[in-house]
């Protein structure tokens, strides 16, 4: 993916540049393109060599659930016209870093068994954000084979306090 990421690194430092001054709202429909971009359907269409810019742009504003600015349509219209349909969920990726690391913020994935609350969400935010020392744009996903607990990945940290997590250190231990 070094490549993918490679493409996508000018498309996101100038989307980044060009729209500093209004990157939360570029950031909404950012996502809504990656979010897109990642359908599979979409990703066929976009391929076929019969398919015109056009008419790519076209399926593309059509099923956006956001109103696309005129700096979003330029942006699309120019990923489209170099091919680089696929490297659009990287280039969102990239333009998301940006933007976090211009306000002194971090995305972090919190995997729970159950789902969170709004309430326990927002003290588990609190909590992470000193533990980790920085603002912290929060999300959850579920995933039941944790048995229990949380397990939270910010960047390249983790913190894992799962049942799952914890019995293969029994496991290891016992094993030993």
């Amino acid at each position: 993916m070094a490549e993918l990421a490679t493409i996508a690194r000018p498309y996101a430092e100038a989307l980044f540049k060009a729209s500093s001054s209004d990157l939360d709202g570029a950031a909404v429909w950012v996502e809504e393109l990656k979010a897109i971009a990642q359908d599979a359907q979409l990703q066929q269409f976009c391929e076929n060599p019969n398919a015109s810019v056009a008419q790519v742009f076209d399926v593309i504003a059509g099923v956006a659930r956001v109103a696309l600015p005129e700096m979003a349509k330029n942006f699309l219209r120019t990923v489209i016209e170099n091919g680089r349909m696929g490297a659009l969920p990287e280039i969102a990726e990239q333009f998301r870093v940006l933007k976090n690391a211009q306000s002194g913020s971090a995305d972090a994935v919190v995997y729970s068994a159950f789902a969170i609350d709004s309430a326990a969400l927002a003290d588990l935010a609190l909590t992470l954000e000193k533990r980790f020392a920085r603002k912290l744009n929060v999300s959850v996903e579920l995933q039941p084979e944790l048995i229990g607990g949380i397990r939270v990945v910010v960047g390249d940290e983790v913190l894992d306090s799962s049942v799952k997590a914890r019995l293969e250190q029994m496991k290891m231990a016992l094993t030993a």
